[in-house]
This record gives structure tokens, sequence and C-alpha cells, in this order.
């Protein structure tokens, strides 16, 4: 078994084996348009395994203190455990490919601002600057949803992210680095680069994020 590794407990915690844990936050502009992400402050970095909370209700955030689990949270995992690619919708570019997995998305709004959003600016994409701007807010995308790939390249484009995790400010725990996350049930989870789990307990994708935070006012400070 991966020594770097998430284990998904039961209507209980996230189990980190061997990987930092950190805080960070969407830096956002005067319109709340996300447009890049904060510096990591480091949180753990040597503690081996620790739980991270999945329901919400810890108070020691986002270290989880078992006050949800003894209440009776329901974990229930419902996401598809096959690849993304199986999932995602192609939507061609000019010397790119710009993929879609809509089922991934966490609502963090990297793809879009108040002018326009990626899958507009596709039209657009024979000009170098559109179609960097594409890849920029694509790679920002925390969830992995949305994925960029160069014509002729055997893999998307990705930040160099080394393996960790980080707890969003009000958001879900942002998994990277190709990190394996195992299931309740011990069937492991595709290894993505950019993953999204659920903190806030009510997505309707456990264990991935959906969004739902926004809607219920998840607070994590």
């Amino acid at each position: 078994m991966a020594t770097q590794r998430i284990e998904i407990e039961t209507d209980g915690p996230y189990r980190v084996h061997g990987l930092p844990l950190s805080r960070t936050a969407q830096i956002e502009t005067r319109f709340g348009e996300p447009v890049d992400w904060e510096p990591e402050i480091p949180i753990l970095s040597d503690a081996d395994p620790f739980d991270v909370c999945r329901c919400g209700r810890t108070t020691t955030q986002p270290l989880c203190d078992r006050r949800g689990c003894e209440e009776g949270f329901d974990g229930t995992e419902v996401a598809d455990h096959g690849p993304r690619e199986a999932r995602a919708y192609p939507y061609p570019g000019v010397g790119f490919e710009m993929s879609d997995d809509l089922t991934l998305c966490s609502q963090a709004g990297y793809c879009g601002d108040r002018f326009t959003t990626v899958w507009a600016m596709l039209e657009h994409s024979e000009d170098d600057a559109v179609r960097e701007r594409i890849r920029r807010m694509v790679m920002l995308c925390p969830s992995g949803r949305l994925a960029y790939r160069a014509d002729g390249a055997t893999e998307p484009d990705e930040h160099a992210h080394p393996p960790g995790v980080s707890a969003i400010r009000g958001g879900p725990l942002w998994v990277r680095g190709g990190v394996q996350v195992i299931g309740g049930d011990g069937v492991p989870y595709e290894a993505r680069h950019r993953v999204t789990l659920c903190r806030c307990g009510g997505s309707q994708n456990k264990p991935f994020c959906d969004g739902t935070l926004q809607e219920i006012g998840f607070r994590d400070e």
C-alpha cells in the first residue's frame, strides 16, 4: 500500500498518511473573482497519521475531534470510482484540448469572471494570449474538473505540486500530487493530480466536494 495516501473511514474522518497538512485560501478581485491561491501556511509536517474532519462539526478545524462521528454523521460515498477520462467531455481548442468532468466541480470559480468563461474563450483560442489564459485558469481549478492537454501531449499540463493536502479557507480539502484516496470499502479512487474532498458533510457526491458548502455557509475559522 502507498505510504502517501488518504483512507476514508466509514462515517468518519479522512485518515491521512505520509503527507503534510497546510492551509490556503483563494485570492479574489474586489468583485469576488478568484484569480490565484494564497501561499500555504503549514499546520502539520511530521504527524503520521492524522485525521481530517469530514462532517464539518469538529471544534478543531481542520483536524477531527470525533464530535460529528459520535453524533451520527452519514458519510456514505456515492462518487464514481472510475477514471475521469471516461466521464470528461472534450472541448477542442487551437493547439490543445480542454476536457470537462462536471461531476467533479467544487464551484471554486476559476473558470470564469464577470466578462467571460474558459468555454467562451475557446472561440478565440488561436490567439496566444487567450490560449495561455485558458491554460492558466484550467490549471488553477482545484478539483480537476477541467484539464488542458496540448496537441501531441500524452498527459495534461499541471503545476508541479508535490504530494500534500491543504484545507482551503471556507472550502474543501485540496489534495494534490497524485495522492491515492481509498474509500471506506477499501476500493481506491483514481489517483489524480488535483482533488477536492468534502469537509462540510453536505456534498451529494461524497467524498468529493460539489460546492454545497457555499449553500450551507460552511465556516472553518
